[in-house]
Formats: structure tokens, C-alpha cells, sequence
């Protein structure tokens, strides 16, 4: 065993780095993408370091101190980082028995998956190039630290989205690749409401509670003003012993400290910029450069989830029902078409002139429809058995952009057959409307 040990740190210390190459492949739902290259190496960071005996292995390894990023990062010259703030993002390092499970397997050479799911931070928005957005530095590390490893990305991002269609689409978008670790990030998307907890938290336990058994990571973001999710969403994650970052709280001290501005890291009130991604980016770097360093120690092996709910588990088995899989038994006025690209199998009208009828089985009822800047969507009512039971909205003139809003419009504790009417309002101000989807659970 010791001169196993020995061979692998002089294979380390020797070997000559290969340029390695990746490819990537993209649907509608997820990018996914595979690595496979070089000797294995720990990833180091730029500047000064630590150098510490790890006494159980006879090994030694490099523990990152200092701020500056990967040398093999899309932008390896970034600093932003400082001890200090990384303190403060690093709320607590959670459980580590499935991360670390995740890190050997790479280490092994098997093949690996690797997950975000949030919304549009996620997704990428408003940085230069999706290489520059946290979830592809996030990817990067990995990339880097298994180079003999084929990676698998799974980009579940989402913008204007929230936990609560995170729950019903999570199955399609990201537990069919399945993921040995997942970010999760839906802080400035949900309210910090008991809502969003019950969403955020049931969405968090259909990943935990899969087989093959993923980490799960949670990163808190925030808005200029200082709102966010993350106090419900802390909560979960306390429970669960999660790994749990909050750019949030550093970056609001770093600029009540006079650091920076936010207008130094976000083109607007929400989004980061690529340097604002970029200091995400660092933060994930330096925490699982942090988990690899002492991977040899850590001999906690993963246990099936097993820990009871704060709620009911109201949207465990959430899904989403479109025109592939579910026909109305009315369609009215609507049709079917592709009006969102994002979700594209929907039902739609140009005059409302007659409503659209389902029936389904359910407890809980919600409604995934679309939001236009146009000028011409209009406001449409839902009813449930014949009782009216919301007003959608789909007039978004003035707006950021088209997206797909959701709102539940029925819950229960029992679940049974129910009719759903949607026809529009008597006093509607525009004839378009499109139904992307049901929300069942």
C-alpha cells in the first residue's frame, strides 16, 4: 500500500499535463457536456498557499489560501476573492460524506454528472458568454481537477423561474441525466415566504432522495436591495446539513464596506456580471478545492436520505402536463402550438371566444402560461369544478422580456378528479393568451 501511495505522488508530481478537449451538446431542456484528458491533479490556485502533511495518506497537498482564481479558469487572472469574504460566503460546509463519495468516484476514472438548477443567474443571463457564468466555472472545476474523467454538465437553469415550477420540471430537466452533485439556486426568484420554503424544500428532497444519492449545494444570491429567499431557504439547509454559500452575504457587507459598488458587479438590480460570476465562480472554487484537499480523511460514506419534512411533501411527486401528454377535453378557441421555445408543447388562442377544458387528478393545481411584452396578450380566468378560482395576467407590456409565469390556482388535501376551465375575462384587454402547462401534484 505505502509504495502504491508513493507511486501516485510521484505520478502526480511528474506527469506531463495533455491539452484536453470537451465537447458539448445542447436540447431544450439541459447542456451537457464530456471531458476526457490528462493525469488527475488536485486543482491548485494562483499566488501564495499553504502546504500541509496529510498523516493518515503520507501524502502531501496543496491547501488554497489566498483569493486568486484557477490558473484554469475561463478568466484565470481573477482576484476578487479575499479570505475574508470567502468567510463570509461560506455559511457552512455541511455534510460532506456525498460530495467527497462524488470526488473519489472522479478520481477512480468513472464517469460523472454534475448539476445546476435555479433560475435565470443560472441560466447565464447577462454574462458576456455562457463560458463566464458561475454554472460553466462551476463545471470547470471539475473539469479540471478529473481531466482522465468523463464529466457530464446538466445546465437546468430557467430565467423568471422559481422553485415551484424547479419541483414540477426537475424530473425532465435534471434527475433523468442523473447527477452526482447539484447546485441549487433560487434565492432571488422565490419569495421568502412558507410557500417558497414547501417548494424549495420538497424540490431539495426529490434530488437527495434518489438513488444513486447526489450532494446537493445550496447558493444564495440576492438583489440589489438586499432581497432574497435565503432565510426560508437557510432553514432547509440547516435541517438537511447542506453545504450552504451565500454570495449574498458577502457581497452585502463588501459593499457596506465600500469594496465595490453593486453597479461593479451587476448591469442591473439582480444579475451578475461577469465579474460577478466570475466571484461566484472563486467562492465554488475554493470550497470544493477545500473538500478535495482532505479527501483522504473524510471516511463518512453516503447514506440513503432519510429525514422528515417540515411540511407535507405537497410537490414530491409534482409534474408538468403539456400537449404531449395530456388532451383537453374541450379545446375552444385554443390550439396546439409552439409559443415559448422553452416550453415548447402548448395550447393557444387568438380570440378567446371559447374556453380550453381539462380533467385531471390532482391535489394541488397550477397554471404555466405566458407573459408577453407584445401588447396584445390578455387577462384570462381559471376555474376550478365550475368555481372561479384565479385571474391570469399574460400582459407584460413594458416588461423585461417574455417568459413563462406560474401561479397555483388550487389546493387540497385530498387528491381527486377536478375540471379546469380557462376562458378569458370579460374585461380583458387582449385576445392572445397561451397555456404552457399544468402544474400537477
Amino acid at each position: 500500500m505505502r509504495s502504491r501511495r508513493l507511486g501516485l505522488l510521484l505520478l502526480m508530481i511528474s506527469s506531463t499535463l495533455f491539452i484536453f478537449a470537451c465537447s458539448k451538446e445542447e436540447n431544450s431542456n439541459s447542456t451537457e457536456a464530456t471531458v476526457s484528458t490528462a493525469p488527475t491533479q488536485v486543482p491548485t490556485v494562483a499566488g501564495t498557499a499553504e502546504t500541509s502533511t496529510d498523516t493518515t495518506t503520507n501524502t502531501t497537498t496543496v491547501v488554497p489560501t489566498t483569493a486568486e482564481a484557477n490558473v484554469n479558469l475561463p478568466q484565470p487572472s481573477t482576484n476578487y476573492i479575499t479570505d475574508d469574504m470567502y468567510k463570509n460566503a461560506l455559511l457552512n460546509e455541511g455534510n460532506l460524506a456525498r460530495l467527497a463519495a462524488t470526488m473519489k468516484k472522479a478520481r477512480n476514472g468513472e464517469e460523472i454528472t454534475v448539476g445546476v438548477i435555479g433560475g435565470s443567474i443560472t441560466q447565464g443571463s447577462l454574462a458576456s458568454n455562457p463560458e463566464k457564468c458561475y454554472a460553466s466555472l462551476f463545471f470547470k472545476w471539475w473539469q479540471t481537477a478529473f481531466p482522465n474523467t468523463k464529466i457530464n454538465f446538466v445546465n437546468a437553469g430557467v430565467g423568471g423561474t422559481t422553485s415551484y415550477l424547479g419541483v414540477h420540471r426537475v424530473d425532465t430537466d435534471l434527475l433523468s441525466h442523473h447527477p452526482d452533485v447539484v447546485v441549487v439556486e433560487f434565492s432571488v426568484n422565490d419569495s421568502n415566504t412558507l410557500f417558497y420554503k414547501e417548494t424549495y424544500e420538497d424540490l431539495v428532497r426529490r434530488i437527495l432522495e434518489q438513488e444513486n444519492m447526489p450532494a446537493v449545494v445550496q447558493l444564495m444570491m440576492t438583489m440589489e436591495d438586499g432581497t432574497s429567499a435565503q432565510t426560508q431557504h437557510l432553514l432547509v439547509g440547516f435541517k438537511y446539513n447542506l453545504p450552504r454559500i451565500s454570495y449574498g452575504n458577502m457581497v452585502m457587507k463588501e459593499i457596506a464596506n465600500g469594496t465595490f459598488t453593486w453597479d461593479d458587479i451587476s448591469p442591473d438590480n439582480i444579475h451578475p456580471n461577469d465579474r460577478g460570476h466570475a466571484m461566484v465562480g472563486e467562492i465554488l472554487w475554493r470550497y470544493l478545492n477545500s473538500v478535495y484537499a482532505k479527501l483522504d480523511i473524510i471516511t463518512e460514506e453516503p447514506a440513503p436520505f432519510d429525514v422528515e419534512p417540515f411540511f407535507k411533501e405537497a410537490y414530491i411527486d409534482a409534474t408538468i402536463l403539456d400537449n404531449t401528454n395530456i388532451e383537453p377535453t374541450s379545446y375552444g378557441s385554443f390550439e396546439k402550438v409552439k409559443v415559448f421555445d422553452r416550453f415548447p408543447n402548448d395550447w393557444a388562442t387568438t380570440t378567446g371566444v371559447e374556453s380550453i377544458v381539462f380533467e385531471v387528478e390532482a391535489q394541488n393545481i397550477g397554471i404555466m402560461y405566458y407573459k408577453s411584452v407584445d401588447g396584445k396578450h390578455g387577462q384570462y380566468d381559471v376555474y376550478i369544478d365550475g368555481q372561479f378560482a384565479w385571474k391570469l395576467d399574460s400582459n407584460f407590456a413594458g416588461g423585461w422580456g417574455n417568459y413563462a409565469d406560474t401561479v397555483e390556482v388550487f389546493r387540497s388535501d385530498e387528491k381527486k378528479k377536478h375540471t379546469i376551465e380557462i376562458k378569458k375575462s370579460d374585461d380583458s384587454t387582449g385576445d392572445l393568451f397561451a397555456v404552457l402547462g399544468l402544474l400537477i401534484s
